[in-house]
């Protein structure tokens, strides 16, 4: 939704496949990007804030069927919270980053307690914890109004050190706030933590020394998103799932 959150999957998406071996630009899947930066902020629209964001996002979606897409990746994690209302009204599937990301947990670690660091928008509405709990893991998330909550929050929203301001040149604040938030999820006893907001992938991804492993829905996505053009999986095999 934000234009650092499609930059950020683009680059792994890359890089990815020139990790699998690709020589060419013709080796590139093609893709069609709309950046959609007039949708209303997720968060505050789940909050009663600002208008419903849904119209928005199947404008959006129709769009991009019609230029003829087969799928639809959505970056950014909160917006997932209106894909019950979304999907059924359009012809393709939109791929649920929250529900890869958290298979991509059953089938490549060992942990059960998993942290959740993510905007106050997905915490309400339990994205990330409901499809954990639907697979037998334990979610780890701060308490809504809490003080390393607030610390996530500040850290994405802050008007004058948050990463949406900063973009990639993340500040010192806002690292010193998430590594305070992963030590507290530690304490917890989480085992990984998500990345469940794109500008805590921007983040984490540039931060050394972090006291937790961390989850990378971006990087789960664009693995997706490459077995399924180069048919190593199957979309219907995908949306069945």
């Amino acid at each position: 939704m934000s234009p650092l959150a499609h930059v950020e999957f683009e680059r792994r998406l890359i890089q990815q496949n020139l990790e699998r071996g690709v020589t060419c630009d013709q080796d590139h899947p093609v893709w069609i990007l709309i950046n959609a930066a007039n949708i209303p902020d997720r968060t505050r629209s789940l909050m009663g804030e600002t208008e419903d964001c849904t119209p928005w996002l199947l404008h959006y979606g129709r769009l991009l069927e019609r230029a003829g897409a087969d799928f639809l990746i959505v970056t950014c994690n909160t917006c997932h919270a209106f894909y019950d209302r979304v999907q059924p009204q359009l012809q393709i599937p939109w791929m649920h980053s929250i529900d890869q990301t958290v298979q991509s947990i059953l089938q490549t670690s060992s942990a059960r307690r998993i942290g959740i660091l993510a905007t106050d928008g997905t915490l309400k509405t339990e994205l990330y914890s409901r499809s954990l709990r639907q697979v037998g893991l334990t979610p780890i998330a701060p308490p809504l109004g809490s003080i390393p909550q607030a610390q996530v929050m500040q850290a994405i929203y802050h008007p004058d050190w948050g990463i949406k301001n900063t973009g990639v040149q993340v500040s010192e604040q806002a690292q010193a706030n998430l590594q305070q938030t992963l030590a507290w999820l530690q304490q917890q006893g989480a085992e990984v933590v998500i990345a469940g907001c794109t500008e805590l992938s921007v983040a984490f991804s540039r931060m050394n020394n972090l006291c937790l492993p961390w989850l990378d829905p971006l990087e789960v996505m664009a693995t997706l998103t490459l077995d399924l053009v180069s048919g190593q999986r199957s979309l219907q095999s995908v949306w069945a799932a």
